[in-house]
């Protein structure tokens, strides 16, 4: 079997393809650079190197959000356009599972975490079970300070991963002291092999149906539903 996965979901671009369990081909890269320029020149270097055609892909994996909007909707465009020209299944996968991936190894919480401006955050908290990833705490989107203090009641060591560890580095060690565990900087990039990874065994989605998973209503939506609802209520 092989599989394509496909991640545009935040700064770092990541293709990369897998050949049943192994990894055959990697792209990624972490510059602020257009998505949609990159993407397909991408895929087609990858295939090239990797001597796969695209009639010899048996699945694609894609990173559904949350993260930039703009970059979940060139990733999922692209996957869901090539899997229903190919005629193949289709898996979107959790842009904060992904990430997670990288700690599953460790007997820990993890918490990863994209920035959402603000002070707000992406995140979800995970443990790995058996070399596998549980969902403890669902995924949301809400202050940092607020999360912090909620996981904090946890009383566990806490696993931190995310692009924007930097950001937050000083809050998190304020609140959670020596609970909070933060590896280097490599490990705070999402992997595209982890997520074609998760996705090898992971049941299809409907290739037409298959939609982003913002976690929250992009500001102008809810500026415009806000108006809306004002406009109702007067």
């Amino acid at each position: 079997m092989n599989i394509l996965a496909v991640d545009t979901s935040n700064q770092t671009l990541g293709v990369a393809l897998l050949h049943h369990d192994q990894v055959i081909g990697e792209l990624s890269t972490n510059v602020k650079k257009n998505h949609s320029v990159r993407l397909m020149p991408a895929i087609v270097q990858l295939m090239k190197d990797t001597n796969i055609t695209p009639e010899q892909l048996d699945k694609i994996v894609v990173a559904k959000g949350p993260g930039s909007y703009t970059g979940v909707r060139i990733g999922l465009a692209t996957a869901k356009s090539m899997a229903w020209a190919l005629n193949i299944p289709i898996v979107g996968v959790s842009s904060l599972e992904v990430l997670a991936f990288q700690g599953r190894l460790m007997d820990t919480y993890i918490c990863p975490f994209f920035d959402a401006r603000r002070n707000m955050i992406y995140t979800g908290l995970y443990q790995s079970k058996q070399d596998k990833l549980e969902l403890i705490i669902e995924e949301t989107n809400l202050l940092m300070m607020d999360w912090l203090k909620k996981i904090a009641g946890e009383n566990k060591d806490v696993l931190f991963l995310s692009p924007d560890i930097d950001t937050f580095k000083e809050t998190i060690v304020e609140e959670l002291g020596d609970k909070a565990i933060i590896p280097e900087g490599p490990f705070h990039i999402a992997k595209p092999s982890h997520l074609a990874l998760i996705g090898l065994h992971r049941k299809a989605d409907q290739t037409h149906t298959l939609a982003p998973n913002y976690l929250r209503l992009a500001e102008a939506e809810a500026n415009w539903l806000k108006e809306q609802k004002e406009h109702n209520n007067g």
